[in-house]
């Protein structure tokens, strides 16, 4: 009998369509950004999240940056950001000399945890970050409450939430400003890829001047002057037209996708919830008031020697799982600007005892009984 054969943690979902379009876009003999590729995916963007305008970059690192640079952060700022997510969170803050507080997260969603801001907002704070963990938003009406009454504006890093909602309304626009993600790992993805959100208009003459290098060339594009020139900080955001392309293919079949997504996470949720209750495992939770995308599944193990020997035990049986976050306040940046153990506990304890599991849109029923078959097949 052939040994099975291994199941990734992701695989990126490769379309025919995306392939064609590259091709059309060659063919159209335009491949920088903005062409018509960019537009569509922009388009389709700005409809499913309710009319904020939508600037595609080339990562949501990107994206987050240039959120930085339009709101001023400067040296002396400080900008909070939960403890549990991805570096780039804090770095897009940090290169602008900022100094990013850490904040712990709740242990039900893992998403920043809104009752602990009241302690870390000061006069030097200048943004709230707000990172929708798998897909399950944070809870944004105390945290807008917050950030009105201090007149913050909130960046929403959802790199992971795209097409969830909160109270009905889509993860993405609320914030003043959100940034996504089409990296490979995503729901919707182009290899490397990401978006600007801007909630207010008045943002968006000058997002696309920071966008494109910090000149007016869109003016320029659009025949409103003769020629473009510096009017600005800025960076090279634009990505290529071939990789809007394949982000298009996707963006036409998000239904599809999200729906596949809602599928394996519920497949998984029944299929582990009993060995979750007798070990004592955390399985993941959406409130009756959240949509999720479905970005994840994570379970959250009881101590994280039990993390570790889950890791081998599906090794073992060719499953890749995988950790995720470190808590940043111990990291070695993080422990450079004053990060210490116990200052964001729940963000500590989980990023040692959570573990996702395979979770890709070609993930077969079959592979995923196997991944199911052999967690329920883990003593604990």
């Amino acid at each position: 009998m052939p040994a099975p054969s291994p199941i990734p943690f992701n695989r990126p979902l490769f379309l025919e369509a995306g392939i064609t379009n590259v091709r059309a876009a060659y063919e159209n003999g335009r491949v920088a950004g903005d062409g018509d590729f960019s537009r569509r995916c922009q388009g389709a963007l700005e409809r499913s999240l309710g009319g904020g305008k939508v600037l595609l970059t080339t990562s949501c690192t990107d994206a987050l940056e240039l959120s930085a640079l339009l709101l001023n952060i400067a040296p002396g700022d400080e900008v909070v950001v939960p403890a549990f997510t991805f570096v780039s969170t804090a770095n897009a803050y940090m290169l602008r000399g900022a100094r990013p507080v850490f904040v712990d997260i709740r242990p039900d969603t893992y998403n920043l945890d809104e009752r602990a801001l009241d302690a870390v907002l000061t006069p030097r704070t200048k943004a709230i970050v707000a990172v929708h963990y798998g897909g399950v938003a944070c809870e944004m009406d105390p945290i807008m409450a917050r950030a009105a009454r201090h007149s913050l504006p909130v960046i929403e890093d959802n790199a992971h939430g795209l097409f969830g909602a909160y109270r009905g309304k889509p993860l993405g626009a609320w914030g003043t400003l959100a940034a996504l993600s089409f990296h490979e790992t995503k729901n919707i993805s182009c290899g490397e890829g990401g978006a600007l959100v801007l909630n207010d208009s008045r943002w968006n003459e000058r997002a696309n001047v920071l966008r494109d290098k910090g000149t007016d060339r869109q003016r320029f594009n659009r025949g409103e002057t003769e020629s473009y020139t510096w009017q600005d900080l800025g960076s090279s955001f634009l990505p290529a037209e071939i990789l809007a392309a394949i982000l298009w293919a996707q963006l036409e079949m998000r239904e599809q996708i999200q729906n596949r997504r809602r599928e394996i996470h519920q497949r998984y949720l029944t299929g582990l919830g009993d060995w979750g209750r007798a070990r004592g495992v955390q399985l993941p939770l959406i409130p009756d008031h959240c949509q999720s995308s479905y970005h994840l599944f994570a379970l959250l193990l009881p101590t994280p020697e039990a993390r570790s020997a889950l890791i081998r035990h599906l090794q073992e049986r060719k499953i890749q799982a995988v950790s995720h976050y470190q808590a940043l306040n111990l990291t070695p940046m993080g422990r450079s600007l004053g990060g210490r153990p116990g200052q964001c506990p729940v963000a500590e304890s989980v990023a040692l005892r959570l573990l996702r599991l395979p979770f890709y849109y070609g993930l077969s029923p079959a592979d995923q009984d196997r991944v199911i078959a052999a967690v329920n097949s883990f003593p604990g």
